[in-house]
């Protein structure tokens, strides 16, 4: 159902029954926990940036915007822009507590 791409690729799967039909959800994903000092590398945010420019600048692929996000506590990816010249942290493929 989700690209391997997908920020909720890796989301656990829950069940429900409603009106007697079973639904299949994915479960509530929350921000994961960046360990300290793996990642030291950072990228500028410019004027007039978008979260998928800034990510096609850091990772070299514009849906990979939601890693910056988490890589620094955003849950709204406009957020990670709103303000130019802010430093972002970029994540490293092993950045992250728990995803491979």
């Amino acid at each position: 159902m989700f690209d391997p791409t997908s920020r909720y690729f890796r989301v656990a799967e829950a069940q429900t029954t409603v009106n007697g039909r079973s639904v299949t959800y994915k479960q509530r994903r929350f921000l994961p926990q960046m360990e300290n000092g793996r990642s030291s590398l950072t990228v500028k945010v410019l004027a007039d940036d978008w979260p998928d420019l800034v990510a096609y600048r850091a990772l070299g692929n514009p849906e990979l915007f939601w890693q910056l996000g988490d890589a620094n506590g955003v849950m709204d990816p406009f957020d990670l822009t709103s303000q130019p010249d802010r430093i972002l942290t970029v994540p490293s493929p092993q950045g992250f507590q728990g995803v491979s």
